[in-house]
Formats: structure tokens, sequence, C-alpha cells
């Protein structure tokens, strides 16, 4: 990934935020590909409450598993939970 933050800032006339640099460098193991490419399609499809997220809508991920014609949906799914788990586990601290 590109971090563009600070071009997008000066194209919009704004100062660039003196923010710390994430290293985006990272590893998936290929067998892992399939649950984050199924990620990256739902990943909008989150159920929140008052508190936050709740986790993803299993309607709309089962919706996308017939779209893409997923034969593994067990497998696949708890993968995709791993992948919901964490993402539930960083915005939490990060809502404080």
């Amino acid at each position: 990934m590109i971090d563009e933050t600070d071009a997008d800032a000066a194209m919009f006339g704004m100062e660039p935020l003196d923010l710390p640099k994430a290293d985006n460098d990272f590893a998936v193991l290929p067998e892992a590909w399939p649950a984050v490419e199924m990620f990256l399609r739902v990943q909008t499809q989150w159920r929140v409450s008052s508190g936050g997220l709740v986790g993803l809508d299993y309607g709309a991920v089962k919706w996308c598993f017939e779209l893409w014609d997923v034969t593994n949906g067990r497998e696949l799914l708890d993968d995709l939970r791993v992948i919901e788990g964490k993402v539930i586990e960083i915005m939490s601290k990060r809502n404080g």
C-alpha cells in the first residue's frame, strides 16, 4: 500500500499532518489469501451498535460467498472470522 496522505493534503491546500508513519510491509501466507480477498469484498458490511462494531453482517457475507461461487464456505468463514475478530479488537482499542 502506498501512503499518499501528504500528497492528498497538498492537493487540497492543507498542511500535512505530523503523524508517525506506519510500517506497511507485511506478509500474507498463500493459504490465507482467499480470506483476505473475501474480507476486502465485505469490509463495508459491518453490524454496529452504540458501543461500536459488533461483527460482520453474515447475510452479506453469505451473499458474497454465493456471488463468488465459494465452495469451501465453512473453512473460509472460519478464516474470515479471525480477521473480523482482529479488526474488532483493534477498533475497540482505538475507540477507548
